[in-house]
């Protein structure tokens, strides 16, 4: 994504380019934390288990492996590491562990940086097909539509039905991609059963499945019922939250910065959101989560989610901002 840039009127190049430096050492403290916290929580569950302390453990744990979707985000873009290849190595793990395979889910992103919030050529939008009702929301929100859809998207794409946007060359490589990916799960599945282990449903599966809401905020945040206009310091929020959750999601709260500036490395980006306001001159839209959830769900209670979305910037305070920072 080195080629693509949101808005090219806010921050020089000379500064964007050294907020782009990437650092292995912060990619290695990042990946070495977040795995380990993953084998405290399993270890702790494997410890709990049949005692009531199993239960905060299975849900710390599965927030943990769910959030190594914001692992696997970074991955794709080579920004966690330096070094290119720990970048594709990490991908492929998380990409396996996330259901997700790493190259379908790389080139489905960049299509959505490229297109973000047109209902025309956004994949996640073009993978939605319409507007929120309320019950669809609640059923993707828990992650109930969100894994139904994500199993039937691997299986299709194994069976070579694969979306338009893809070239044909890409076609090919997921296509062979999630074949593979099939055939190390039935692995997986045919080991269960024979050692007769329930191992990777207890300490995989299981937790991921059940925890997925607790991802799905962070998801949902990002873009949903925001305005479609064509600029990313619109179209796209930033979170507000605690340090402890911004560590969990590699930073992907500040998305307005990512989305706007995506070669900026994930530890570079409360430093590159401070610059993106300070030369704005405004904030993008911003929220928490449970702020946002409160105020769209009643929004969905009072009907649909609308085609345009909602400006949550006044729009003559941003084009007045906008038109000092090109000035």
């Amino acid at each position: 994504m080195d080629d693509f840039i949101g808005r090219k009127d806010l921050i020089p190049a000379e500064r964007l380019r050294a907020l782009s430096e990437r650092s292995d050492r912060a990619g290695a403290l990042q990946t070495a934390s977040h795995f380990g916290a993953i084998a405290i929580t399993g270890v702790a569950l494997h410890q709990s288990a049949g005692t009531g302390w199993a239960v905060p453990w299975f849900v710390m744990h599965g927030i943990l492996l769910n959030f190594l979707f914001a692992a696997q985000h970074e991955y794709n873009h080579y920004t966690a590491f330096k070094t290119r290849w720990p970048n594709d190595v990490f991908n492929r793990i998380t990409g396996f562990i996330q259901l997700y395979p790493r190259d379908y889910e790389r080139w489905f992103h960049f299509e959505h940086h490229r297109h973000t919030q047109d209902w025309q050529r956004d994949p996640e939008l073009i993978a939605r097909g319409r507007p929120y009702t309320l019950t669809a929301y609640l059923l993707y929100l828990f992650g109930i539509t969100y894994w139904t859809g994500r199993i039937k998207r691997l299986w299709m794409t194994a069976l070579g039905v694969t979306a338009e946007y893809f070239t044909p060359a890409q076609r090919r490589t997921i296509v062979l991609e999630a074949r593979l990916h099939w055939l190390a799960y039935g692995a997986v599945a045919a080991g269960s059963l024979y050692w007769e282990t329930g191992f990777a449903l207890m300490y995989w599966i299981a937790p991921m499945f059940v925890t997925k809401v607790f991802h799905n905020v962070q998801n949902i945040t990002e873009h949903t019922g925001l305005t479609h206009v064509n600029d990313t310091v619109h179209n796209t929020r930033t979170i507000k939250t605690w340090p402890l959750l911004r560590w969990l999601a590699w930073n992907m709260q500040y998305h307005t910065a990512h989305h706007t500036f995506p070669a900026v490395p994930f530890h570079k980006l409360p430093e590159l959101h401070e610059e993106l306001v300070r030369r704005a001159g405004y904030e993008p839209p911003t929220t928490s989560y449970l702020a946002f959830q409160w105020t769209f769900i009643r929004r969905l209670w009072r009907g649909p989610e609308t085609y345009d979305g909602i400006a949550e910037i006044p729009a003559n305070r941003a084009s007045r901002s906008g038109a000092d920072c090109r000035g």
